[in-house]
């Protein structure tokens, strides 16, 4: 039985992991908070409508505890866990409506959440889902929304900084796990962004009530004494954030890479070769979940997946071909997450004790890989060693398709006019031999006419 780290903070529960399932131990005050929404049928109309992962409470419960004042709960299981600093503005945006719906919802049916964390919500593929049972209670009338600054600093902020100063917020989320203080994005908007209602109120506003209450540097407790807030109240606040989001644009700078798929060195003849390849590889395997290194908008991802592959998560540095990506899949319903990711600085364990959020490696349980026109990004563009981007990859996965770009491709070409060839290790012939100190090359593929090549590996 494994324990989830990221778990700890919840007194009413904990998570763990056993048999490639997924349990959460209910407390005495988590049982009797789930019990009671039982009672009101809202789990399951929860679970129905869409908002909630799939949960049961287990009957037996001998293979975890004895304790008869416990509950033991099996939810299903996320193929991949992403972090909202993995995602693009329309993910988190998604998320945000996601959130405010599910929270409509439930005050509909006399219940709440309790916070507002972006951890809560995960991605199966384009779809979402809500996966902290715990954050639901019962809702009592006149309560105010406990996790408002919550939501502002999880989803409202960074939103508003992408679409506002067109700031991504993806490097900022990763370096505080809480999301982006209202007080800095306050200073950041201009008097004339302050014009509107919703970020005077949720942000112009709530940082002035912050600072007030933090300059009277007081040990005094909070004054319960406060005029109560109608339901109707609540949901009127929730709808007219709801709008505001909704409205919110997506701030695009140009970025390097987010019209690769059509502005590239290779012809159509070498495209159809490539895919076939891609092809090939996925027929004759069963594979789960794919890794797409370097997914760009997803077109490899989803031939994978029109040809055998169940689930692919796909990752890329152009956070705009990675929102395009992420549109697509949506659209057509793909089983296709793509996440934003620097794989020469990947997510890495941070959180408390450096183990409340998993890093890439730590989550990588892949069954293949694809990097196409990828390796040559980390070694010539980066500067990491040829063998060490080999052994990482293969790291990931026991097969897989990497392709290998030589010097005389018009992108490396391009790539080392202004460092010029400083990589004499960087030929084919020691890129084959460090695929042979890691792994088997299964087959090899030249797909284009500057002898790019496609190997398959197995491990």
């Amino acid at each position: 039985m494994i324990d989830e780290n990221g778990s700890f903070r919840d007194p009413a529960g904990k998570i763990y992991y056993e048999d490639d399932r997924v349990f959460r131990k209910l407390t005495a005050l988590g049982t009797e908070r789930f019990l009671e929404l039982q009672n009101i049928n809202i789990i399951s109309k929860s679970i129905e409508k869409g908002f909630l992962i799939e949960t049961k409470v287990i009957k037996n419960q001998k293979k975890i505890d004895e304790n008869k004042n416990e509950l033991i709960l099996e939810h299903k299981k996320i193929p991949y866990i992403s972090y909202p600093y993995e995602w693009s503005f329309s993910q988190l945006k998604d998320a945000a409506i996601f959130h405010l719906d599910f929270h409509l919802f439930l005050l509909k049916n006399n219940a709440t959440l309790i916070d507002a964390s972006a951890y809560n919500i995960q991605f199966i593929g384009s779809e979402l889902k809500f996966i902290d049972v715990l954050s639901v209670q019962r809702y009592n009338e006149g309560e105010f929304w406990v996790g408002h600054k919550q939501f502002c600093e999880n989803f409202l902020n960074p939103l508003i900084l992408k679409s506002k100063k067109g700031i991504k917020f993806n490097n900022w989320f990763k370096g505080n796990l809480e999301g982006i203080e209202t007080r800095e994005l306050n200073n950041l908007l201009s008097v004339f962004d302050k014009f509107s209602y919703n970020i005077f109120v949720h942000i112009y506003l709530l940082n002035k009530f912050d600072e007030k209450y933090k300059s009277k540097k007081s040990l005094k407790l909070i004054s319960q004494t406060k005029k109560q807030f109608s339901k109707k109240s609540f949901m009127a606040l929730l709808s007219q954030l709801r709008k505001f989001i909704f409205k919110l644009k997506d701030y695009k700078n140009v970025t390097t890479w987010d019209d690769y798929s059509i502005n590239n060195t290779y012809s159509d003849l070498d495209k159809i070769k490539k895919k076939d390849c891609i092809k090939e590889f996925c027929k004759k395997n069963t594979f789960d979940l794919i890794a797409d290194l370097g997914c760009n908008n997803g077109e490899y991802s989803i031939l994978s997946l029109n040809n055998g592959c169940k689930k692919v998560v796909g990752f890329d540095f152009d956070i705009n071909a990675i929102d395009e990506a992420y549109k697509k899949s949506k659209e057509e319903n793909f089983d296709f997450l793509p996440l934003h990711f620097d794989a020469s600085n990947p997510s890495s364990n941070i959180g408390w004790f450096q183990k409340e959020r998993k890093g890439f490696i730590e989550r990588a349980n892949f069954d293949a890989i694809l990097a196409l026109a990828f390796e040559h990004h980390l070694a010539i563009a980066k500067n990491i060693p040829l063998n060490e981007v080999v052994a990482w990859l293969i790291s990931l996965a026991p097969k897989g398709l990497i392709e290998f770009v030589p010097k005389e491709d018009e992108t490396i070409k391009k790539m080392l006019e202004l460092k010029g060839d400083i990589f004499p290790d960087y030929t084919e012939k020691n890129f084959e031999n460090y695929l042979l100190k890691n792994a088997e090359i299964v087959s090899k593929k030249v797909v284009s006419k500057s002898k790019r090549t496609i190997y398959e590996y197995k491990r």
